[in-house]
């Protein structure tokens, strides 16, 4: 096992999730210092199987959501897997899943039975669905939530030919942010009152929050007092405004803001002679005209002259960047933000950090790559207690496997 540092060090968390909900949480707990302990089946997590890849079981999406953590292979059909997830969770401090909780009570490792091997582990079911309703036991994708909670429905509202779903895993990565919360505040209450607890964090409720608290809108009052939709986010015109040459990320919010947009462009009074721009509440009220007025304007220079006005009138401006361009950007290149490291069997590869910066406990920067499938096995039974008969005995019947660097590498 190596040494941890961070905030959560000292804390062991057994890690049942795949594809991206699950392991984005506790890739950010284990970047925070947690001892993550990642139990694959046999096949291994989905996402080590989706390229681009340079070698098989290593997909790109799994390197970058299963940094620091360390891979045990259990077939938990078998009941020797099943006992050997009791003995890692006795000595454990969070146990968390995305696996359906049906599914999982049908293993034999709901929070009930677990508990009987642990009163002071922290159960976190990472689910579609809160568990009180009727949608309690049904399957969940991002896809699924996202049209289930609005997405689409927006995104045609915004000008989208049809609806369609945003092009990032929104309900997985806002979901395991809630599930990382989850987490370290239930070890908090635990440090309180010494017992552990069930947690069920489902995507349905988060992304319903995420896109109501946007907009609900008029139907906030009972009566309502008007339709859904926050009409700034919806206009068609609030996006990269086009400029002489490419494209700028402008937002001119207050009224410090228009006075000195005004100014810049020659036009001081237009601030108070035009009254759909004086005021803050008239800018929102005619959100459409004003965004449109604004994109007309930026036709009329280069990006960079642009970019130039707005530095010195104190506006908010931005790249459009893509991707690729976020690998260059000099500001995450400073921060140490974008990593650049070296994998065992991967070789160089693009990866970034954690986003916070803490002044005592800071996260260390040093996070270990991504694990091959099972690379930790036997380590990780043999500090459960297991012998290495027996765990010789669990690769032979198949509810183990081993796979080392040292093979990986020969």
């Amino acid at each position: 096992m190596t040494t941890q540092s961070g905030p959560l060090a000292g804390i062991r968390i057994l890690d049942m999730t795949s594809v991206i909900m699950g392991p984005y949480a506790t890739q950010i707990l284990a970047s925070l210092g947690a001892d993550v302990i990642k139990i694959e089946t046999p096949d291994g997590d989905n996402m080590r199987h989706v390229g681009p890849m340079r070698h098989a079981g290593m997909g790109h999406i799994f390197l970058h959501a299963n940094q620091g953590k360390r891979s045990i292979v259990l077939d938990l059909k078998q009941p020797q897997g099943r006992e050997a997830v009791l003995c890692l969770a006795e000595h454990a401090d969070v146990l968390i899943t995305n696996v359906r909780p049906q599914a999982i009570a049908r293993l034999g490792l709901d929070y009930e039975s677990v508990r009987e091997r642990n009163s002071r582990i922290i159960h976190v079911s990472c689910c579609g669905f809160g568990q009180e309703g009727p949608y309690a036991g049904k399957a969940a994708y991002d896809d699924l939530i996202q049209g289930a909670t609005g997405l689409p429905w927006l995104m045609q509202q915004y000008g989208a030919e049809s609806p369609c779903y945003a092009p990032v895993t929104m309900g997985d990565r806002v979901t395991g942010l809630h599930a990382v919360y989850a987490v370290t505040t239930a070890l908090y209450a635990r440090e309180k009152s010494g017992t552990g607890q069930a947690v069920v964090v489902p995507m349905f409720e988060a992304m319903a929050q995420l896109v109501l608290g946007d907009h609900l809108a008029g139907l906030s009052f009972e009566p309502p007092e008007g339709e859904p939709g926050y009409a700034r986010l919806l206009t068609a015109h609030r996006r990269p405004y086009q400029t002489r040459d490419g494209f700028l990320c402008v937002l001119i919010y207050n009224d410090k803001h228009w006075r000195n947009f005004f100014a810049a462009i020659g036009d001081p009074e237009r601030f108070t002679r035009d009254e759909r721009f004086t005021t803050h509440r008239m800018r929102a009220t005619h959100i459409d005209a004003v965004y449109a007025e604004v994109a007309a304007l930026m036709r009329e220079r280069t990006t960079a002259e642009w970019q130039a006005l707005f530095g010195e009138a104190d506006i908010p401006n931005m790249p459009m960047n893509s991707p690729a361009d976020l690998l260059e950007d000099q500001h995450l290149r400073q921060t140490g933000f974008i990593r650049e490291v070296t994998h065992p069997t991967e070789g160089a590869i693009r990866t970034t950090g954690n986003p916070t910066s803490w002044s005592q406990t800071p996260p260390d920067p040093e996070v270990s790559p991504a694990p091959l499938l099972g690379q930790h096995s036997a380590e990780i039974l043999a500090e459960a207690g297991y012998s290495e008969q027996q765990i010789q005995q669990l690769i032979a019947i198949g509810v183990t496997a081993c796979h080392s660097l040292d093979k990986e590498n020969s």
